[in-house]
């Protein structure tokens, strides 16, 4: 923050502000000390809010704001982790299937509640999800 603030980057500085405000205002509603994963999470949940504003911003044709929100993305993704391999998030799927027992997609749940831990913050975990639907299916049809 110090940083944006002395390179005068207000839009940098107001996209960091946002995140501690939010970061801030969840610790004071809870009264806790947030981990980092529950930053992770106030963060991939802000990106998700972005991203969604950003189809209604170009449904209505207002290209400046896509943009605003487009940079306030970039900006809230320097502070998440590295990204997880395609190979690595398959082999992630894989263990959480055999570790949980799941033998159709009624069981979807128990694989994703191994895999959030995990994959939270470093995966989409839309796509996450559908790859595990996926596999179950395949398993039922065996």
């Amino acid at each position: 923050m110090k940083t944006a603030m002395r390179a005068r980057e207000t839009a940098r500085l107001s996209a960091i502000r946002l995140l501690l405000s939010a970061i801030k205002q969840r610790e004071v509603d809870e009264r806790i000390e947030l981990t980092d994963t529950d930053v992770i999470s106030i963060i991939d949940k802000m990106i998700k809010q972005r991203r969604d504003s950003i189809s209604q911003f170009e449904a209505a044709a207002r290209q400046d704001l896509v943009d605003v929100e487009k940079f306030e993305i970039s900006v809230l993704q320097t502070y998440m982790p590295q990204a997880m391999s395609e190979d690595a998030i398959d082999t992630a799927v894989n263990v959480a299937i055999a570790n949980s027992n799941a033998k159709s997609p009624q069981e979807m749940g128990k694989v994703i509640a191994l895999l959030k831990p995990v994959l939270a913050g470093r995966a989409d975990m839309g796509k996450v999800s559908a790859l595990v639907k996926a596999r179950l299916t395949a398993l039922v049809t065996r």
